[in-house]
Order: structure tokens, then sequence, then C-alpha cells
């Protein structure tokens, strides 16, 4: 059997990590840049951050987007959860394959055709009941939940799949009803998958375009429509400053999860 060389195994994972890092640290350093050009050097400063928060058209499209990510995060989790836990432990039922399919088809579908489906379902259902009156945060919210289900459905399913059930069958022998293990068992147990589910589902939703874009009205722009909007006329720095924000906030969240996994798993 040949071994692996050491070294060259080093130089492959290190241009691979260069692959993909290398770029975002570029971005990040010329955030700094006192040049209104991207792509040259001639001096350090703070002047795309002081741009950037006086444009208030991207502030708001970045708040709408947290926004509408959180939301999505949270309710494609509750949803998701249920649907990965009926696939993992309640077996085959009658329209199990249905339900299989209705669950995983976001993961298949174009996001095209999910985006365009959506955007005619809700013009039929206001021309019927008169609500949504328009496109905006309600309708982006709906589709990202809708995509971003699948995925957390697919992650709580495997780690349901994995857990010990002798730890809930005894949790039924001592007396608990099947909903009391459920949240008083199973929930603590794969809040790691819980926490990754979520985080997930919030990155699906801030970095979506093609969703939002069939879904938005006017005053609704998320920020991804309006960084795509602005390549047309050129991009400026301050877009840099703002997704070296967007990474130092998601690094943050990341240290925090990763610790709170430890710890859960240290106790």
């Amino acid at each position: 059997m040949i071994k692996p060389n050491p070294m060259l195994r080093t130089i492959v994972l290190a241009l691979g990590y260069a692959f993909l890092y290398v770029p975002i640290l570029f971005l990040m350093v010329f955030s700094f840049n006192d040049s209104a050009m991207m792509t040259s050097w001639t001096g350090f400063s703070f002047r795309w951050y002081g741009e950037l928060f006086q444009d208030q058209a991207l502030l708001s499209a970045a708040r709408l987007s947290l926004l509408i990510a959180a939301m999505t995060a949270t309710a494609a989790v509750i949803i998701g959860t249920w649907a990965g836990y009926v696939l993992a432990r309640m077996g085959r039922f009658p329209g199990f394959a249905l339900y299989i399919g209705l669950v995983s088809a976001p993961l298949v579908i174009p996001e095209v055709v999910l985006g365009l489906s959506l955007l005619l379902m809700f013009v039929e259902v206001s021309q019927v009941l008169g609500w949504p009156d328009g496109n905006g945060i309600f309708t982006i919210w709906i589709g990202h939940v809708t995509l971003c289900m699948a995925y957390v459905a697919v992650i709580i399913q495997s780690r349901i799949r994995d857990l010990d059930r002798s730890l809930e069958e005894a949790a039924l022998d001592l007396g608990a009803t099947p909903l009391k293990v459920f949240f008083v068992v199973t929930l603590p147990l794969i809040f790691p998958a819980l926490l990754a589910a979520w985080l997930l589902a919030f990155t699906l939703s801030l970095d979506d375009v093609v969703v939002a874009s069939f879904l938005s009205g006017p005053g609704y722009t998320t920020l991804p429509l309006e960084v795509f909007s602005r390549v047309r006329l050129g991009l400026k720095p301050e877009i840099n400053a703002l997704a070296t924000l967007f990474m130092l906030a998601v690094g943050i969240v990341v240290v925090i999860a990763n610790r709170i996994h430890w710890r859960k798993r240290s106790s």
C-alpha cells in the first residue's frame, strides 16, 4: 500500500485553504484602502466604513436581510425539526413516499421554478382573499422558509437517527408522554444539530438572490439584491466594508456556537 507523502498532503491542503480564504482576506484588507479603486492600494483608512454608515439604502437592505434571515431560520428550524423527526422516527405510513417528496422538493427544484411558483401562488391568493397586498417581507419570508426547511429536515433527520432510542424508551417507561419525551429528552440531545441547522438556514436566507427577486416588492430590497443591482454601475469599496462587518459577526456567532456545543458535550 502506497502511503501518502505528508509534505504533499500539507501542500495540497494549504492550496485548498488558500483558494477558499485568500480572496476573502483580500476583500477584508481592501476595506481599509483609502483609494476608490477596488484593486489598487494607496493607504490605510477607515474612509469606507464612514461611507457605509451614510449609505442608507445599503444599511436598510442589510437590516431587512438580517431580519428576514433570523425569522426564516427560526421558522425553518421549528417546521424542519418536526419534519425530520417524522422521517426518522415514525416509520412508513400511507403517503410516506409523497411526504418525502414534498419535504425534499426544495432541495432539487431549481430556485427559479420555486420562486416563480410561489409568486404565482401569492398572486392568486391575493386576487381571491385580497391578502397579501403586494410582495414584501412576508412573501420573501415564506419563500425562504420553504427553501430552508428542507435543509433543516435533512440535518435533523440524520441526527435523530443516530440517537440512542433507549433513552427515549426509558422516559416512556417512566410514564412520560411522547410529547414530553420529545421536548425534555430528544431536543436537548439534538441541540447542536438544531444550532447548526439554524445557522445554515440563516446563511441560506441571507445569501438568497433568486427567490427574493421574485417575491420582493417596492421598498423591500434585500442586501444581495441591492449589491447585485449596483454591480452594473460598478461596486464601491463600502461593499468591502459591509462584507467585512458581516464576516466578523458570523465569526463571532460561530465561535459562540462552538463554545456552547463543547460545554454541552463536556457537561
